[in-house]
C-alpha cells in the first residue's frame, strides 16, 4: 500500500457491533430452516435494529451507506418471506396479486434499486469521492 491510498478503517466497537449482527442473522436463518418460530420471529428485531444501526454510523459515505441500506431492505425482505412460511400465507394471495412470500419482492427491489442507483448515477458522477466498494 502506497501513501496515497485512502484507508477506510472501523473502530472496535462498530466492527463488535457488525460481528453481533452476523450471530443474530444466523441465528434468525437457522431457526426459519428448523422452524423455530420464536426464536426466528425474535431474532429478526436485533437484526434489523442493528442493521439501521450500522447504516446511520455510515451515512456520511455513500458507498457504506448505499451497502448497508441494501442489507437492512435484504433483511426485510428475508424476514417477511419466513414469516410468511411461518404462519402459511406464503402462497396466500394478499394483495397486488402478490402471494406472502413475493410481497418480500417489494423490500428486496427496493434494496436492488438502491445499489442500482449507487452503481449507475451517483458512483459515476462522484469519481473523486472515497469509495469502499
Amino acid at each position: 500500500m502506497n501513501n496515497s491510498d485512502n484507508v477506510y478503517s472501523i473502530p472496535v466497537r462498530f466492527r463488535k457491533m457488525e460481528n453481533l449482527h452476523i450471530v443474530f442473522w444466523l441465528f434468525k436463518d437457522i431457526s426459519w430452516c428448523m422452524v423455530w418460530r420464536p426464536l426466528g420471529i425474535a431474532m429478526i428485531f436485533p437484526t434489523l435494529i442493528i442493521s439501521i444501526i450500522i447504516a446511520w454510523r455510515t451515512r456520511n459515505l455513500v458507498s457504506e451507506l448505499t451497502h448497508n441500506l441494501a442489507i437492512t431492505f435484504w433483511i426485510s425482505a428475508n424476514s417477511l418471506w419466513m414469516i410468511s412460511e411461518f404462519f402459511h400465507f406464503d402462497e396466500k394471495i394478499l394483495f397486488w396479486g402478490l402471494s406472502g412470500k413475493h410481497s418480500a419482492m417489494i423490500p428486496f427491489c427496493i434494496g436492488v434499486s438502491m445499489l442500482l442507483y449507487y452503481y449507475a448515477w451517483w458512483k459515476p458522477r462522484h469519481k473523486d469521492e472515497m469509495d469502499t466498494m
